[in-house]
């Protein structure tokens, strides 16, 4: 920086360098293994534009790092920790009713609950558990 001749050379110095760093392999997994840590500790809750803000790095440089990486995308993992989390509740609360369950686990309405259980399940909610909240379908050998 100090032998450069003008701004404009210190400016293209400056970017090379921080350039270098931010496809330095462990700056990246650094990043990789934050983001995985805030999935985790927010139970699938996150933004992932917050967090590539706090990351300092470009919201789809993050996502492609973190599916080359992972293998999923921040928001398919946080999808999954999240109907982890709420398949928790599920078995170890008594849950009066499929809407509580969605609304106790931060999803916005049932519909997005749903949505999310189908595309992992293949079934909605209902489908699966029956009318009782119960693993109807695994227990009764019925498909």
């Amino acid at each position: 920086m100090l032998n450069a001749n003008n701004t404009n050379e210190r400016i293209e110095l400056a970017e090379a360098f921080l350039l270098k760093r931010l496809t330095d392999k462990n700056t990246i997994d650094s990043i990789v293994k934050s983001t995985v840590e805030t999935i985790f500790e927010t139970n699938g809750q996150f933004s992932v534009t917050e967090l590539s803000k706090q990351n300092n790095i470009n919201r789809r440089q993050l996502t492609r790092k973190f599916s080359s990486t992972i293998g999923l995308s921040p928001k398919q993992l946080s999808k999954t920790i999240r109907i982890q989390n709420t398949l928790k509740t599920l078995l170890n609360k008594d849950v009066p009713s499929l809407t509580d369950l969605a609304y106790e686990n931060e999803y916005f309405d049932q519909a997005h609950f749903i949505k999310d259980f189908k595309e992992f399940t293949g079934l909605t909610p209902k489908e699966f558990y029956g009318d009782h909240l119960k693993m109807s379908l695994i227990f009764d050998g019925k498909k």
